[in-house]
């Protein structure tokens, strides 16, 4: 096995530093969760964990009403006109002032929090649309598949972070008093302030720079750093150019050629639909609830509830890196189809030892029950991370051409939020009136998108970022728009690398 090189190594740095954005979504799905656990942060906003359980989904959607909005009209084309690396920088600055916002919220005045929570979503929807683009256009298309498991994986460990943070505060909840829920709202800010420092030193995608304005030499040099030869440089800039040429003369750029290219609607419905079905399997709901779900078992308990949910957290970094191997070996169709059954599994397993089960005098359960359904919570998420968390994320990102990028993937992904705010308003009251049994409705979910993947989804594995749009039944940009620029595909690249070794020699 070849040994990495030093620029394969700055690639991977690079493309890790965007996948940073996803502790973003990640700590703030867990935030909500972990707040949840203190008294002081629900008497600080006058709540009732079984009263208010409509207002309490209405805090947990303002989250995801910002990122909709966000993901949808403002992440493509701001990381379109100013490039990838100011959308994911603007979004982590917008993070960090909503940080502020939910962390000194006035007493009684949900309206701040709320308001902090909305802007956080924008801040996201920005980030998460610019992060995942610039991993795919400077990732070599034989380790994309791999580097966007760390995309997945960042998730966790926002989580990771949030709960380990909450576990800690929980121990001293008497000494902090109204910090016990601050600090963890907090240090949402330590992870976006990192990512901003980052940013200035890496180079935007070179394919942000062709398309934006045709500046092939600011694209070569940016090509240069990440890329090991002058002929890997020379070809791949070609590529681009043509592939950006042909979409400017026969498609067009943005949200109006989403719609005119029949290929590219097909991609659009295809990943819209996997990315609603990544929020029915259920995992957006329970990170949100866990905390909500594990009182029906756990009776009582805040602190070993706080540490159920911390090493949940711990393992969903583990499970995420089964990804690495099994995404470009066995490819993307596999992994959902996979994913998807052992998610239906777990959930119905989980739902009939909780029925199957009596209740003790406090309302929870046994701890031999107890231990027997968190199990099943684990081994969901086992099944979860690796597919329907890690490979929708990757086969978002790379099925969508240059042209349209940007706002496909941001629209795409917030249909995520889209469905999360349906389930997340109206689940507090099902679990309420339904106990486990709400867990059915997840298990018969996974069990349709198994079948939906069979039948509907392609296989995109090591596929070329330019040449993917032959699988959805659309044109070879690349060859299109060497037509387009009246020139033999084949000659013009023997011409670019002639000019290519002729530069690496005079160099030498």
């Amino acid at each position: 096995m070849a040994r990495p090189t030093g620029k394969r190594v700055y690639n991977w740095y690079i493309s890790l530093v965007a996948a940073m954005c996803m502790v973003l979504y990640g700590y703030d799905a867990s935030v909500f969760n972990s707040v949840q656990a203190s008294d002081n942060w629900l008497n600080w906003f006058d709540l009732n964990l079984d009263e208010d359980t409509y207002l309490i989904g209405m805090i947990n959607t303002a989250y995801t009403i910002g990122a909709i909005v966000a993901g949808f009209f403002i992440g493509g084309p701001t990381a379109d006109f100013l490039g990838r690396r100011w959308g994911m920088g603007i979004g982590c600055f917008i993070t960090i002032v909503a940080t502020f916002m939910q962390a000194f919220a006035p007493k009684h005045n949900l309206g701040v929090f709320m308001g902090g929570r909305v802007l956080v979503g924008v801040g996201q929807g920005i980030a998460l649309t610019a992060g995942p683009v610039y991993i795919g256009e400077v990732a070599p298309a034989e380790i994309r598949g791999h580097i966007m498991t760390f995309w997945q994986m960042f998730y966790s460990v926002g989580s990771f972070l949030a709960y380990w943070i909450n576990y800690a505060c929980g121990f001293h909840r008497e000494e902090l008093g109204e910090w016990d829920w601050r600090m963890v709202v907090i240090f949402q800010i330590m992870v976006p302030g990192l990512i901003i420092c980052l940013l200035p030193f890496q180079p935007e995608s070179p394919r942000w720079y062709i398309q934006k304005s045709g500046n092939m030499e600011a694209a070569k040099a940016a090509l240069r750093r990440i890329r090991d030869t002058e002929e890997e440089v020379e070809r791949e800039a070609l590529t681009i150019n043509e592939a950006v040429e042909y979409e400017r003369e026969a498609i067009s750029h943005g949200y109006k050629a989403l719609f005119k290219d029949p290929s590219i609607r097909k991609r659009l419905i295809l990943a819209m639909c996997i990315n609603t079905g990544q929020q029915l399997g259920g995992q957006g709901t329970l990170n949100s609830y866990s905390t909500s779900i594990y009182k029906k078992v756990w009776a009582n308990q805040t602190g070993t509830i706080n540490l159920i949910n911390a090493l949940n957290a711990t393992f969903g970094i583990i499970f995420t890196l089964n990804a690495i191997w099994t995404a470009d070996r066995f490819g993307r169709r596999w992994l959902l189809m996979v994913g998807a059954v052992g998610m239906a599994v777990s959930m119905l397993l989980a739902s009939v030892v909780g029925l199957a089960t009596p209740n003790t005098p406090d309302g929870g359960k046994t701890e031999p029950v107890g231990i027997a359904i968190v199990f099943l919570m684990f081994l969901f998420i086992f099944f979860y991370k690796p597919s329907w968390g890690a490979t929708v994320w990757m086969w978002t990102a790379e099925v969508f051409s240059l042209n349209v990028r940007a706002q496909a993937v941001g629209m795409c992904s917030q249909t995520q939020n889209v469905a999360n705010t349906i389930l997340n308003q109206f689940f507090p009251t099902f679990l309420a009136n339904e106990g486990l049994k709400c867990l059915f409705f997840f298990m018969a979910m996974n069990a349709v998108l198994a079948v939906f993947v069979y039948f509907f989804i392609p296989e995109t594995k090591q596929v070329p970022l330019e040449e993917i749009d032959v699988l959805f039944g659309g044109t070879n940009h690349v060859q299109g728009g060497a037509t387009i620029m009246h020139i033999g595909e084949k000659d013009d690249i023997e011409v670019q690398l002639n000019e290519g070794r002729r530069t690496s020699t005079h160099a030498a």
